[in-house]
């Protein structure tokens, strides 16, 4: 039998990307978003910018920082809460809460240190010297957790039942032969982040000091930017993120709602690795961070009681006993 149903034709909720080199104001332009009366409570994560508090002067913005320690488990709850917060603004018909992540740069400069430092900690178990000078290469497994982490973030952005706008750094750089060497004379634009940072926005704004702001592409019936057909559409001078949101884009609170996305499941007793409950993912922090065997068998442990007292599902616990098996099995090999 097949399973079909008719398309709805509604826009979803906007995942903004707005990017651009320094001081161009993209975090400005998402303080102004929050003063709209279109739009419900916003939530301001601030990672390593340093603009929240300041930004709360602007004339009409009104929105909450949300608190965390920097850690990776500490910022994914906090997303996990106001995502569930918004659910809760859209099933009472209240207007819909914005999310701003500024910025999602710092995010991806997150990652990649902690995979640095853990291809540190594993060439010191090795017996080798590491100068703190000398660029580290890092392995690809350790590259695939910190992509695996990014992903459980965006999944979370790209299906929240509300409005989130991102913002990123980019500027051009020198471009790269297949080799990675730079090409004498040709540069090209880069995003600052994942390198799907682009891809997973339904919306791409680009922001400039000395050109005016652009709509580089957006995945829209009624305002669609198609690849290598249209031209970024430029922006008219007083723009607004609220006016991108409600008059091009077409969202109507009253209609729109989140993205509906499916993801492919190892199995039956796979765990769903895009909503892992909050203790599954401070476990697995517990167990990457370890250093040695008994600090995994401590997790390993943890993870009993937390099964026990119904924090964690049966499936998490084994998807948790699993990393720390391929872990251990890291730490042998190193020894």
């Amino acid at each position: 039998m097949i399973n079909t149903r008719q398309p709805t034709g509604r826009a979803p909720w906007p995942l903004i990307l707005i990017e651009g080199g320094e001081k161009s104001g993209k975090s400005w332009a998402a303080a102004q978003l929050s003063a709209s009366e279109k739009v419900g409570q916003t939530y301001w994560i601030d990672l390593g910018e340093g603009a929240a508090d300041e930004y709360g002067a602007i004339p009409g913005a009104r929105y909450l920082v949300v608190e965390h320690d920097g850690t990776w488990g500490s910022i994914l709850t906090q997303v996990r809460e106001v995502r569930e917060e918004a659910a809760r603004a859209a099933k009472a018909g209240e207007p819909p809460v914005v999310l701003v992540i500024d910025s999602m740069t710092a995010e991806w400069d997150l990652l990649k240190d902690w995979a640095a430092n853990r291809a540190k900690e594993a060439a010191a178990k090795k017996g080798r010297h590491v100068d703190p000078n000398d660029e580290i290469k890092i392995p690809m497994n350790f590259w695939n957790d910190a992509t695996t982490r990014h992903r459980r973030l965006m999944t979370l952005l790209m299906t929240f039942p509300g409005i989130v706008v991102m913002t990123a750094r980019g500027k051009e750089v020198a471009s790269l032969d297949a080799a990675g060497r730079p090409i004498e004379g040709s540069k090209e634009y880069k995003v600052e982040g994942h390198k799907n940072l682009a891809f997973d926005s339904s919306a791409w704004v680009r922001l400039s000091r000395d050109r005016p702001p652009v709509v580089v592409g957006a995945r829209s019936v009624h305002a669609g930017i198609r690849p290598g057909v249209d031209d970024p559409h430029e922006l008219p001078e007083g723009w607004s993120l609220e006016g991108l949101v409600f008059d091009v884009l077409r969202c109507d609170p009253q209609g729109t709602r989140a993205r509906e996305m499916t993801t492919l499941q190892a199995g039956a007793e796979s765990p769903d690795l895009d909503n892992l409950s909050p203790e599954t993912e401070r476990l697995l922090g517990v167990a990457e961070d370890a250093s040695n065997v008994s600090e995994l068998t401590l997790c390993w442990t943890a993870t009993g009681a937390a099964l026990k007292a119904e924090q964690i599902t049966q499936a998490e616990a084994d998807h948790i006993a699993r990393r720390i098996k391929a872990l251990g099995a890291e730490m042998q090999a190193a020894a």
